[in-house]
């Protein structure tokens, strides 16, 4: 069974993850497939929109194929330079693809599965959806352009999902702008019924299913997030945390307690660079060297085994504190690559 269905059906390209044991989660050989059908389809007048979504099971896209990562993090560190460089390309692919494209985020959308998701023109959002970047907890941090979503959020909405890695509701990622449209998921097959039948009038396509969402759970607690996040420094935003005495302060700072200190000082920094980034492509040229590094630290290496291998959600943190993090440490993450090795659009 291939991980990846790809097929013009009609005027409209499709693909589909098809891992459904692993949550439809990214590995290289799906990325570089994602980016030869968008090639392919580039210069095919006959194909005019791009549908992404998943086949069955559960969720959209669960991320990355985060055992091969640690794996060989744990040893030279190139199978997974060779899945990022691949991955960051079909997101710059996606970002910058001059025909409509089209994800279904019915389900589980985390990391990888934002990195497909967003740099799309519509983003369709269920009652199914949960979407999250919820790297810090595995020693890493919200890269497939992370950085760039993250920081463009309103206020400090992006500073507190990159390090709490909360997972957002399909009405929570309409009103953040994260999805463009809410069906409910009883509606997903007959909208892209009707894209297929009509490639050239999706948003009526859309807007004609689409519902009003529910409240978003997470916009009464704006303010109190922009103040609580208001500084780029983590020990200022713990000692904020610390300082306040609401119920939510206190649930945040349980949540921050379990994330890698080291991740969550290079989130909050790659969220300042993000925002000054001029191009999506020199956002994942940064990305890419910071997860060249990360990526062989100690940390993501003790994340997925504490989180996905023994499933003991004991971590142990190097180094343990956030004031063992250096930002002499900081700064060696984010040098840029030599020329030679760094990454590049295609």
């Amino acid at each position: 069974m291939s991980d990846l269905i790809v097929a013009a059906e009609g005027a409209v390209g499709r693909i589909r993850l098809n891992r459904p044991t692993a949550l439809h989660a990214l590995n290289t050989a799906m990325c570089q497939g994602i980016l030869d059908a968008l090639e392919a389809w580039r210069g095919n007048e006959a194909v005019r929109c791009v549908v992404i979504d998943h086949a069955e099971g559960r969720g959209f896209c669960a991320g990355g194929d985060i055992r091969m990562l640690a794996g060989s993090g744990a040893s030279d560190g190139a199978e997974a330079r060779a899945f990022f460089h691949t991955e960051y390309r079909m997101n710059h692919r996606l970002f910058t693809y001059v025909k409509d494209t089209v994800a279904f985020m019915d389900g589980v959308t985390l990391g990888g599965g934002v990195g497909v998701s967003q740099p799309c023109k519509y983003r369709v959002a269920t009652e199914n959806t949960r979407l999250a970047m919820p790297e810090t907890g595995i020693g890493l941090f919200p890269d497939v352009g992370g950085g760039w979503y993250l920081s463009r959020l309103p206020g400090r909405i992006g500073q507190y999902l990159a390090l709490t890695g909360a997972r957002l509701d399909g009405a929570e990622a309409l009103a953040l702008g994260l999805a463009t449209h809410y069906l409910p998921a009883a509606r997903v097959e007959e909208a892209k019924a009707r894209i297929a039948a009509e490639p050239e009038a999706i948003e009526a396509a859309l807007s004609g299913l689409a519902e009003a969402s529910p409240a978003a759970k997470l916009l009464p607690q704006r303010d109190v997030i922009d103040r609580l996040f208001a500084s780029d420094d983590l020990e200022e935003v713990l000692a904020t945390l610390h300082a306040d005495g609401s119920a939510f302060a206190q649930a945040t700072l349980a949540t921050l307690a379990t994330r890698s200190p080291q991740a969550m000082k290079v989130s909050l920094k790659l969220l300042k660079d993000a925002a000054g980034m001029a191009t999506f492509a020199d956002e994942m040229r940064q990305e890419y060297a910071v997860a060249c590094r990360v990526v062989q630290r100690p940390d993501f290496v003790e994340g997925v085994r504490a989180l996905i291998v023994d499933k003991d959600n004991a971590p142990r943190w190097e180094p343990a504190t956030v004031a063992g993090v250096s930002d002499h440490m900081i700064d060696r993450i984010f040098a840029p690559l030599p020329e030679d090795e760094a990454w590049t659009p295609g």
